[in-house]
Protein backbone atom coordinates (compact mmCIF):
# COMPACT_ATOMS: atom_id res chain seq x y z
CA UNK A 1 0.00 0.00 0.00
CA UNK A 2 1.29 3.60 -0.92
CA UNK A 3 2.49 5.70 2.49
CA UNK A 4 -0.22 7.10 4.36
CA UNK A 5 0.11 10.82 4.53
CA UNK A 6 -0.76 12.49 8.49
CA UNK A 7 -4.47 12.30 8.69
CA UNK A 8 -5.70 15.82 9.98
CA UNK A 9 -8.92 15.41 11.17
CA UNK A 10 -11.64 13.92 13.77
CA UNK A 11 -10.31 10.34 14.00
CA UNK A 12 -13.95 8.97 13.71
CA UNK A 13 -13.23 9.33 9.66
CA UNK A 14 -9.54 8.65 9.63
CA UNK A 15 -10.62 4.90 8.09
CA UNK A 16 -14.04 3.40 6.69
CA UNK A 17 -15.12 1.01 9.79
CA UNK A 18 -14.90 3.85 12.19
CA UNK A 19 -18.07 6.11 11.21
CA UNK A 20 -19.97 3.65 10.11
CA UNK A 21 -19.32 0.52 12.27
CA UNK A 22 -19.96 3.61 14.92
CA UNK A 23 -23.37 4.51 13.43
CA UNK A 24 -24.56 0.94 13.24
CA UNK A 25 -23.93 0.13 17.05
CA UNK A 26 -25.84 3.74 18.18
CA UNK A 27 -28.70 2.97 15.92
CA UNK A 28 -28.89 -0.21 16.72
CA UNK A 29 -29.07 0.47 20.64
CA UNK A 30 -31.46 3.57 19.73
CA UNK A 31 -33.69 1.84 17.28
CA UNK A 32 -34.87 -1.36 18.82
CA UNK A 33 -36.35 0.70 22.04
CA UNK A 34 -37.88 2.66 19.51
CA UNK A 35 -39.38 -0.37 17.82
CA UNK A 36 -40.56 -1.76 20.82
CA UNK A 37 -42.78 1.46 21.69
CA UNK A 38 -44.08 1.53 18.30
CA UNK A 39 -44.96 -2.46 18.38
CA UNK A 40 -46.44 -1.42 21.72
CA UNK A 41 -48.63 1.39 20.46
CA UNK A 42 -46.61 4.04 22.43
CA UNK A 43 -45.15 5.52 19.50
CA UNK A 44 -46.77 6.29 15.82
CA UNK A 45 -44.12 7.17 13.28
CA UNK A 46 -45.45 9.32 10.41
CA UNK A 47 -42.97 7.72 7.74
CA UNK A 48 -44.23 6.06 4.13
CA UNK A 49 -43.71 2.31 5.61
CA UNK A 50 -46.34 -0.11 7.61
CA UNK A 51 -44.63 -0.01 11.47
CA UNK A 52 -43.08 -3.88 10.30
CA UNK A 53 -41.76 -2.77 7.47
CA UNK A 54 -40.49 0.35 8.85
CA UNK A 55 -38.55 -2.23 11.45
CA UNK A 56 -37.24 -4.65 8.65
CA UNK A 57 -36.26 -1.82 6.60
CA UNK A 58 -34.09 0.04 8.78
CA UNK A 59 -32.37 -3.87 9.84
CA UNK A 60 -31.24 -4.68 6.48
CA UNK A 61 -30.70 -1.39 5.17
CA UNK A 62 -30.06 0.82 8.19
CA UNK A 63 -27.84 -1.10 10.45
CA UNK A 64 -26.92 -3.93 8.18
CA UNK A 65 -26.26 -0.99 4.96
CA UNK A 66 -24.30 0.55 7.79
CA UNK A 67 -21.79 -2.46 8.32
CA UNK A 68 -21.50 -3.33 5.09
CA UNK A 69 -20.28 0.38 4.33
CA UNK A 70 -18.12 0.18 7.12
CA UNK A 71 -16.25 -3.11 6.38
CA UNK A 72 -16.09 -2.91 2.02
CA UNK A 73 -14.30 0.83 2.79
CA UNK A 74 -11.86 -1.29 5.32
CA UNK A 75 -11.30 -4.03 2.86
CA UNK A 76 -11.05 -2.03 -0.40
CA UNK A 77 -7.59 -0.21 0.45
CA UNK A 78 -6.20 -3.75 1.79
CA UNK A 79 -7.09 -5.00 -2.21
CA UNK A 80 -5.90 -2.34 -3.97
CA UNK A 81 -2.92 -0.79 -2.56
CA UNK A 82 -4.40 2.71 -2.64
CA UNK A 83 -4.97 4.72 0.53
CA UNK A 84 -8.33 4.57 2.19
CA UNK A 85 -11.24 6.86 2.02
CA UNK A 86 -11.12 9.10 4.96
CA UNK A 87 -11.88 12.57 5.76
CA UNK A 88 -14.86 14.91 4.35
CA UNK A 89 -16.19 12.19 2.04
CA UNK A 90 -16.98 9.61 4.52
CA UNK A 91 -18.66 12.88 6.54
CA UNK A 92 -20.49 13.05 3.57
CA UNK A 93 -21.39 9.75 3.37
CA UNK A 94 -22.49 9.68 6.77
CA UNK A 95 -24.83 12.30 6.18
CA UNK A 96 -26.62 10.78 3.73
CA UNK A 97 -26.81 7.51 5.82
CA UNK A 98 -28.33 9.41 8.36
CA UNK A 99 -30.97 11.28 6.29
CA UNK A 100 -31.67 8.20 5.02
CA UNK A 101 -32.54 7.23 8.67
CA UNK A 102 -34.30 10.04 9.24
CA UNK A 103 -37.20 10.57 6.13
CA UNK A 104 -37.71 6.56 6.35
CA UNK A 105 -38.89 7.61 10.08
CA UNK A 106 -40.84 10.55 8.80
CA UNK A 107 -39.01 13.15 11.14
CA UNK A 108 -38.32 14.61 7.85
CA UNK A 109 -41.74 15.15 6.76
CA UNK A 110 -41.13 13.72 2.94
CA UNK A 111 -43.70 11.87 0.54
CA UNK A 112 -43.01 8.79 -0.50
CA UNK A 113 -41.37 9.51 -3.74
CA UNK A 114 -38.88 11.71 -1.99
CA UNK A 115 -38.08 9.41 0.61
CA UNK A 116 -37.17 6.56 -1.72
CA UNK A 117 -35.10 9.24 -3.89
CA UNK A 118 -33.04 9.96 -0.20
CA UNK A 119 -32.86 6.66 0.85
CA UNK A 120 -31.44 5.39 -1.79
CA UNK A 121 -28.45 7.89 -2.26
CA UNK A 122 -26.54 6.23 0.25
CA UNK A 123 -25.90 2.24 -0.95
CA UNK A 124 -25.59 3.94 -4.88
CA UNK A 125 -22.84 6.58 -3.40
CA UNK A 126 -21.03 3.53 -1.72
CA UNK A 127 -21.19 1.60 -4.83
CA UNK A 128 -19.84 4.39 -6.86
CA UNK A 129 -16.71 4.94 -4.56
CA UNK A 130 -15.83 1.41 -4.59
CA UNK A 131 -15.88 1.13 -7.93
CA UNK A 132 -14.14 4.00 -8.47
CA UNK A 133 -10.97 2.89 -5.78
CA UNK A 134 -11.11 -0.70 -7.68
CA UNK A 135 -10.76 1.22 -11.15
CA UNK A 136 -8.21 3.67 -9.81
CA UNK A 137 -6.02 0.52 -8.53
CA UNK A 138 -6.83 -1.75 -11.64
CA UNK A 139 -7.53 -4.39 -8.98
CA UNK A 140 -10.77 -5.41 -11.83
CA UNK A 141 -10.91 -8.58 -10.31
CA UNK A 142 -13.00 -7.35 -7.24
CA UNK A 143 -15.00 -5.16 -9.51
CA UNK A 144 -17.04 -8.53 -8.42
CA UNK A 145 -17.64 -6.76 -4.56
CA UNK A 146 -20.29 -4.13 -6.75
CA UNK A 147 -22.61 -6.71 -7.30
CA UNK A 148 -23.87 -7.58 -4.04
CA UNK A 149 -23.42 -3.56 -3.03
CA UNK A 150 -25.76 -2.90 -6.14
CA UNK A 151 -28.20 -5.59 -5.24
CA UNK A 152 -28.43 -4.61 -2.13
CA UNK A 153 -28.73 -0.48 -3.39
CA UNK A 154 -31.67 -2.38 -6.06
CA UNK A 155 -33.32 -4.20 -3.12
CA UNK A 156 -34.09 -0.88 -1.18
CA UNK A 157 -35.55 1.11 -4.45
CA UNK A 158 -37.84 -2.23 -5.36
CA UNK A 159 -38.81 -2.08 -1.03
CA UNK A 160 -40.22 1.35 -1.33
CA UNK A 161 -41.68 0.90 -4.69
CA UNK A 162 -43.63 -2.45 -3.56
CA UNK A 163 -44.10 -0.11 -0.51
CA UNK A 164 -46.24 2.50 -2.64
CA UNK A 165 -47.80 0.03 -4.75
CA UNK A 166 -49.14 -2.44 -2.33
CA UNK A 167 -49.05 -1.03 0.88
CA UNK A 168 -46.67 -3.46 2.19
CA UNK A 169 -43.19 -5.01 1.71
CA UNK A 170 -43.32 -8.90 1.81
CA UNK A 171 -40.87 -9.68 -1.15
CA UNK A 172 -38.74 -6.55 -0.23
CA UNK A 173 -38.08 -7.50 3.25
CA UNK A 174 -37.28 -11.05 2.36
CA UNK A 175 -34.94 -9.89 -0.15
CA UNK A 176 -32.93 -7.81 1.86
CA UNK A 177 -32.27 -10.38 4.07
CA UNK A 178 -31.77 -12.68 1.58
CA UNK A 179 -28.87 -10.99 0.33
CA UNK A 180 -27.41 -10.21 3.49
CA UNK A 181 -27.26 -14.01 3.82
CA UNK A 182 -25.67 -14.61 0.71
CA UNK A 183 -22.77 -12.28 1.67
CA UNK A 184 -22.34 -14.72 4.78
CA UNK A 185 -22.29 -17.17 2.66
CA UNK A 186 -19.63 -15.50 0.38
CA UNK A 187 -17.70 -13.38 2.61
CA UNK A 188 -18.26 -15.40 6.04
CA UNK A 189 -17.02 -18.51 3.65
CA UNK A 190 -13.87 -16.87 3.32
CA UNK A 191 -12.83 -15.13 6.68
CA UNK A 192 -14.17 -17.56 9.12
CA UNK A 193 -12.20 -20.70 7.69
CA UNK A 194 -9.35 -18.22 6.70
CA UNK A 195 -9.47 -16.98 10.30
CA UNK A 196 -9.00 -19.89 11.82
CA UNK A 197 -6.46 -21.78 10.53
CA UNK A 198 -4.07 -18.80 11.19
CA UNK A 199 -5.08 -18.83 14.71
CA UNK A 200 -4.76 -23.15 14.43
CA UNK A 201 -1.79 -23.08 12.77
CA UNK A 202 -0.28 -20.96 15.47
CA UNK A 203 -0.80 -23.00 17.90
CA UNK A 204 0.22 -26.33 16.09
CA UNK A 205 -2.82 -27.87 15.25
CA UNK A 206 -2.75 -31.12 12.76
CA UNK A 207 -6.64 -30.75 11.47
CA UNK A 208 -6.94 -27.39 9.97
CA UNK A 209 -10.29 -25.91 8.20
CA UNK A 210 -10.69 -27.17 4.48
CA UNK A 211 -9.65 -24.98 1.85
CA UNK A 212 -12.54 -23.71 -0.51
CA UNK A 213 -13.48 -25.90 -2.55
CA UNK A 214 -16.11 -26.82 -5.58
CA UNK A 215 -17.81 -28.02 -2.12
CA UNK A 216 -17.88 -24.64 -1.31
CA UNK A 217 -19.25 -23.38 -4.48
CA UNK A 218 -21.82 -26.03 -4.67
CA UNK A 219 -23.04 -24.86 -1.07
CA UNK A 220 -22.97 -21.09 -2.34
CA UNK A 221 -25.13 -21.92 -5.83
CA UNK A 222 -27.74 -24.27 -3.64
CA UNK A 223 -27.65 -21.01 -1.09
CA UNK A 224 -28.27 -19.10 -3.78
CA UNK A 225 -31.05 -21.31 -5.50
CA UNK A 226 -32.67 -21.21 -1.89
CA UNK A 227 -32.83 -17.53 -1.19
CA UNK A 228 -34.34 -17.18 -4.58
CA UNK A 229 -37.14 -19.28 -3.78
CA UNK A 230 -37.70 -18.09 -0.27
CA UNK A 231 -38.14 -14.52 -1.96
CA UNK A 232 -40.49 -15.49 -4.84
CA UNK A 233 -42.50 -18.11 -2.78
CA UNK A 234 -42.01 -18.49 1.03
CA UNK A 235 -44.65 -20.92 1.17
CA UNK A 236 -44.52 -25.00 -0.65
CA UNK A 237 -42.95 -27.84 -1.07
CA UNK A 238 -40.40 -26.96 -3.43
CA UNK A 239 -39.08 -24.16 -1.05
CA UNK A 240 -39.11 -26.46 1.88
CA UNK A 241 -37.03 -28.91 0.22
CA UNK A 242 -34.59 -26.85 -1.51
CA UNK A 243 -34.06 -24.96 2.02
CA UNK A 244 -33.69 -28.67 3.61
CA UNK A 245 -31.01 -29.21 1.53
CA UNK A 246 -29.30 -26.12 1.36
CA UNK A 247 -28.98 -26.42 5.52
CA UNK A 248 -27.77 -29.66 5.34
CA UNK A 249 -24.83 -28.41 2.73
CA UNK A 250 -24.54 -25.38 5.13
CA UNK A 251 -23.48 -27.55 8.12
CA UNK A 252 -21.24 -29.61 6.73
CA UNK A 253 -19.52 -26.99 5.52
CA UNK A 254 -19.41 -25.11 8.84
CA UNK A 255 -18.30 -28.43 10.24
CA UNK A 256 -15.39 -28.65 8.11
CA UNK A 257 -14.03 -25.41 9.48
CA UNK A 258 -12.71 -27.00 12.85
CA UNK A 259 -15.14 -24.33 15.08
CA UNK A 260 -14.92 -26.81 17.77
CA UNK A 261 -11.34 -26.44 18.01
CA UNK A 262 -11.45 -22.73 18.47
CA UNK A 263 -13.45 -22.91 21.75
CA UNK A 264 -10.36 -20.83 23.61
CA UNK A 265 -10.45 -18.16 21.03
CA UNK A 266 -13.79 -16.54 22.01
CA UNK A 267 -13.64 -14.29 19.23
CA UNK A 268 -13.23 -17.20 16.61
CA UNK A 269 -15.75 -18.99 18.21
CA UNK A 270 -18.12 -16.14 17.76
CA UNK A 271 -17.83 -16.38 14.05
CA UNK A 272 -18.66 -20.19 13.94
CA UNK A 273 -21.97 -19.92 15.97
CA UNK A 274 -23.12 -16.55 13.48
CA UNK A 275 -22.70 -18.92 10.84
CA UNK A 276 -24.19 -21.82 12.55
CA UNK A 277 -27.51 -19.75 12.35
CA UNK A 278 -27.61 -19.66 8.63
CA UNK A 279 -27.84 -23.68 8.56
CA UNK A 280 -29.81 -23.21 11.36
CA UNK A 281 -32.36 -20.24 9.63
CA UNK A 282 -32.48 -22.25 6.36
CA UNK A 283 -34.25 -25.65 8.42
CA UNK A 284 -36.53 -22.67 9.94
CA UNK A 285 -37.42 -21.67 6.16
CA UNK A 286 -38.28 -25.15 5.45
CA UNK A 287 -40.40 -25.85 8.51
CA UNK A 288 -42.21 -22.40 7.66
CA UNK A 289 -42.61 -23.77 4.05
CA UNK A 290 -44.48 -26.54 4.77
CA UNK A 291 -46.87 -24.43 7.73
CA UNK A 292 -45.28 -26.28 10.54
CA UNK A 293 -43.86 -23.12 12.26
CA UNK A 294 -44.45 -19.13 11.96
CA UNK A 295 -43.12 -17.30 8.89
CA UNK A 296 -41.25 -15.25 10.47
CA UNK A 297 -39.40 -17.76 12.66
CA UNK A 298 -37.00 -18.12 9.96
CA UNK A 299 -36.61 -14.61 9.25
CA UNK A 300 -35.68 -13.88 13.04
CA UNK A 301 -33.80 -16.60 12.90
CA UNK A 302 -31.47 -15.49 9.90
CA UNK A 303 -31.76 -12.02 10.74
CA UNK A 304 -30.82 -12.14 14.24
CA UNK A 305 -29.15 -14.94 14.73
CA UNK A 306 -27.04 -14.95 11.70
CA UNK A 307 -26.85 -11.36 10.20
CA UNK A 308 -27.01 -9.52 13.85
CA UNK A 309 -24.25 -11.96 15.10
CA UNK A 310 -22.10 -12.30 12.57
CA UNK A 311 -21.93 -8.18 11.91
CA UNK A 312 -21.34 -7.73 15.80
CA UNK A 313 -18.47 -10.36 15.44
CA UNK A 314 -16.97 -8.44 12.68
CA UNK A 315 -17.19 -5.23 14.08
CA UNK A 316 -15.15 -6.29 17.50
CA UNK A 317 -12.77 -7.94 15.29
CA UNK A 318 -12.05 -5.25 13.20
CA UNK A 319 -12.12 -2.57 15.43
CA UNK A 320 -9.35 -4.49 17.68
CA UNK A 321 -7.20 -5.06 15.08
CA UNK A 322 -7.56 -2.03 13.13
CA UNK A 323 -7.02 0.01 16.25
CA UNK A 324 -4.06 -1.45 17.66
CA UNK A 325 -5.71 -3.78 20.25
CA UNK A 326 -5.20 -7.56 21.24
CA UNK A 327 -7.63 -9.61 19.29
CA UNK A 328 -9.14 -10.60 22.92
CA UNK A 329 -13.35 -10.47 23.38
CA UNK A 330 -13.19 -10.31 27.57
CA UNK A 331 -15.82 -10.85 29.23
CA UNK A 332 -18.01 -7.68 28.02
CA UNK A 333 -17.78 -8.17 24.22
CA UNK A 334 -18.23 -11.91 24.89
CA UNK A 335 -21.87 -11.01 26.45
CA UNK A 336 -22.56 -8.77 24.05
CA UNK A 337 -22.48 -11.15 21.72
CA UNK A 338 -24.36 -13.99 24.10
CA UNK A 339 -27.01 -11.43 24.68
CA UNK A 340 -27.59 -11.01 20.68
CA UNK A 341 -28.36 -14.92 20.45
CA UNK A 342 -30.60 -14.53 23.54
CA UNK A 343 -32.35 -11.98 21.66
CA UNK A 344 -32.66 -14.27 18.76
CA UNK A 345 -34.43 -17.45 21.53
CA UNK A 346 -36.48 -15.19 22.82
CA UNK A 347 -38.30 -13.07 19.69
CA UNK A 348 -38.73 -16.76 17.94
CA UNK A 349 -40.24 -18.24 21.26
CA UNK A 350 -42.17 -15.11 22.04
CA UNK A 351 -45.83 -17.00 22.56
CA UNK A 352 -43.94 -19.56 24.56
CA UNK A 353 -41.88 -17.44 27.13
CA UNK A 354 -42.55 -15.13 29.77
CA UNK A 355 -40.72 -13.64 33.20
CA UNK A 356 -42.94 -12.21 34.96
CA UNK A 357 -45.12 -9.35 33.42
CA UNK A 358 -42.58 -9.68 30.20
CA UNK A 359 -43.40 -11.72 27.16
CA UNK A 360 -40.78 -12.93 24.54
CA UNK A 361 -40.73 -9.61 22.36
CA UNK A 362 -40.06 -7.43 25.85
CA UNK A 363 -36.89 -9.69 26.51
CA UNK A 364 -35.78 -9.96 23.24
CA UNK A 365 -35.57 -5.98 23.33
CA UNK A 366 -33.97 -6.22 25.88
CA UNK A 367 -31.53 -8.69 25.98
CA UNK A 368 -30.85 -6.81 22.09
CA UNK A 369 -30.22 -2.93 23.93
CA UNK A 370 -27.85 -4.24 26.82
CA UNK A 371 -26.31 -5.63 24.00
CA UNK A 372 -25.48 -2.80 21.91
CA UNK A 373 -25.35 -0.85 24.98
CA UNK A 374 -22.05 -3.05 26.01
CA UNK A 375 -20.93 -2.69 22.56
CA UNK A 376 -21.39 1.03 22.23
CA UNK A 377 -19.46 1.09 25.63
CA UNK A 378 -16.32 -1.11 24.56
CA UNK A 379 -16.13 -0.26 20.99
CA UNK A 380 -17.23 3.48 20.91
CA UNK A 381 -14.24 4.98 22.43
CA UNK A 382 -12.12 3.09 20.13
CA UNK A 383 -13.47 3.92 17.44
CA UNK A 384 -13.56 7.66 18.08
CA UNK A 385 -9.69 8.02 19.37
CA UNK A 386 -6.49 7.10 17.30
CA UNK A 387 -4.76 4.10 17.03
CA UNK A 388 -2.75 2.66 19.82
CA UNK A 389 0.59 3.62 19.62
CA UNK A 390 -0.40 6.62 17.53
CA UNK A 391 -0.38 10.34 18.30
CA UNK A 392 -3.01 12.78 17.34
CA UNK A 393 -2.28 15.25 14.81
CA UNK A 394 -3.92 18.39 15.61
CA UNK A 395 -6.44 16.47 17.26
CA UNK A 396 -7.04 13.83 15.42
CA UNK A 397 -5.46 10.90 14.34
CA UNK A 398 -2.29 9.82 12.35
Amino acid sequence: MSSRAPFVGPAVFSYGFRPFFLAATVFALLVLPLWWSVWRGGVVLDGPFAPTDWHAHEMIFGYGAAVVAGFLFTAVPNWTGRLPTRGWPLAILLALWLAGRLSVAGIIGFGPVLVLLVDQVFLLAVAAMIAREVVAGKNWRNLKVLVPVSFLWLANVLFHVEAMNAGTADHGRRFGMALQIFLIMLIGGRIVPSFSRNWLAQRGAKSLPTAFNRFDAVCLVIGAAILVGWVAAPVGMGTAVLAGLAAVLHLFRLARWRGHDTWRSPLLLMLHLAYLMVPMGLAAVSASALDLIAQNVGAHVLGIGAVTAMTVAVMMRATMGHTGRALIAGRALASAFALVLTAMVFRVTAGQVTIGALDGIDLAAVAWTAAFAILAWRLGPWLLRPKVGQKAVSGSSR
